[in-house]
């Protein structure tokens, strides 16, 4: 395989791990955000203990897909084979 392929793959890696960091951060501030403020979103959900636990879950989710695509990140740049397989 040819080194400039091998190049592009490493950054085409590292610019789809930065994606997942990105919105792994969105889901956990909009977690934060429905935790910290229900009001607004009251109107969209019937119940309360549907808003409560699902800020709770966008803030798990979006915490470990920061993980992942930060490790992916790292992983990418260094080319460490199980940062990336993790």
């Amino acid at each position: 395989v040819p080194m400039g392929v091998l190049s592009c793959m490493k950054y085409l890696m590292f610019i789809f791990n930065v994606l997942v960091f990105a919105g792994g951060t969105c889901l956990a501030g909009m977690g934060v955000w429905v935790a910290v403020d229900p009001a607004g979103f009251q109107d969209i959900v019937a119940t309360r203990a549907v808003l409560s636990t699902g800020a709770w879950l966008l803030l798990v989710v979006g915490i470990a897909l920061s993980l992942l695509g930060f490790l992916g990140c790292c992983g990418a740049l260094r080319r460490s084979r199980p940062l990336l397989l993790l």
